[in-house]
């Protein structure tokens, strides 16, 4: 039993050690035309991304495909508005909008993969 504890131990702490944290956008931050920023990155559930932005004028909503595809946030979303927020990824895919009038659709939203 208390191997079985130790491994399991041992393999979270593995998984928590090779979780990586990405600043959404680089240097420019969470804005427009972000839908490009992770190309070529390879993102892992655990990993945490970070968006950087002004919260006057804009937020971070944590949507689904539909969400996404639509640029409108589904009844009950996680909206975001620090400036900074972190977000750890889930397995699988993760889409995130502004939902701040019109900025969705000029290009304000970002979908990952997460293996």
């Amino acid at each position: 039993m208390a191997a079985t504890v130790l491994l399991c131990l041992l393999l979270l702490h593995f998984e928590l050690a090779q979780a990586a944290t990405y600043t959404v956008g680089g240097s420019s931050g969470w804005t427009f035309n972000a839908a490009g920023w992770s190309k070529g990155k390879r993102l892992k559930a655990g990993d945490t991304l970070v968006f950087k932005y002004n919260p006057s004028i804009h937020n971070v909503v944590a949507v689904n495909r539909a969400g996404y595809n639509s640029c409108a946030s589904p009844k009950g979303a996680k909206v975001y508005r620090s400036g900074k927020d972190q977000i750890k990824l889930a397995k699988g895919q993760n889409f995130f909008i502004c939902n701040y009038i019109g900025h969705c659709q000029a290009g304000m939203k970002l979908a990952v993969t997460a293996a």
